[in-house]
This record gives C-alpha cells, sequence and structure tokens, in this order.
C-alpha cells in the first residue's frame, strides 16, 4: 500500500575535490504501481532489491536517514527479510539549484555535530562496483 517512486541520479560531477559534498542530477518521479511491469516491458531487469526500514528526519532543506538494509530471501516477498548487517546507515542529502555550493558547508556543519557517533564521508559510487 506504499506509495511507488522512480529516482534517476545521474553521475557525480567532475568539480573541486574541496567540496564537502557529491553532486549529482536527480529526478524523482512519482509513478504508479505497476512501475516493474512498465520497467520490463522497457528491456529492463532486476538485478538486486531490499528492504529499507528507519526514520527520515529533516532540518530545513536537509533530510537525515537512518535506516537499516534487510536483504530479501524469497525474491518479491518483502516480509521474509533478515538484517545485512547489525549497523544503521545514515543518509544526509539536499535537492538544491545547480551552483549552490554553500549547502555543502551546511551539510559539513550537520555532520560534525554527529561526531563521534556517526562519520559521514563522500561515497565514491564507481568504488563500489
Amino acid at each position: 500500500g506504499m506509495p511507488w517512486h522512480l529516482r534517476y541520479l545521474g553521475q557525480p560531477e567532475i568539480g573541486d575535490k574541496n567540496r564537502h559534498a557529491l553532486v549529482r542530477n536527480c529526478v524523482d518521479i512519482a509513478t504508479s504501481d505497476n512501475l516493474t511491469d512498465f520497467l520490463v516491458e522497457m528491456g529492463f531487469r532486476m538485478d538486486h532489491e531490499f528492504v529499507a526500514k528507519g526514520h527520515v528526519f529533516r532540518k530545513g532543506i536537509m533530510k537525515i536517514v537512518v535506516y537499516k538494509i534487510f536483504r530479501i530471501l524469497m525474491p518479491g516477498n518483502t516480509e521474509s527479510i533478515e538484517p545485512l548487517s547489525l549497523s544503521y546507515l545514515v543518509e544526509l542529502n539536499v535537492v538544491a539549484p545547480a551552483g549552490q555550493d554553500v549547502v555543502s558547508d551546511d551539510m559539513r556543519n550537520f555532520a560534525e555535530q554527529l561526531k563521534p557517533l556517526v562519520h559521514l564521508e563522500k561515497i565514491d559510487p564507481k568504488r563500489l562496483m
């Protein structure tokens, strides 16, 4: 019964190495519940799926998401899950117009407040593949 949405994340911008945050284009689209059928018809295939359970917090335009990632034991059945790890993932993101580098400073200041409990860092998506 939860709403479906599709998010496209573009490639990270190549920019200043001193920038405190990873910057990329983002397109969010609200969809109907037959999204998976549509994507299969377009030629996409399922690579992996997971369940994220947690909490969403807001501070101004910043969105802070604290959640655990769960592995789905039986494909398509989101009730049959097990935690991938005992740790929580903390994600901090902001949707802002292009050229708003001051926002990354706000993100860094907020991240400093979470130390030593949480260590926020930029993740290089190429390193994960």
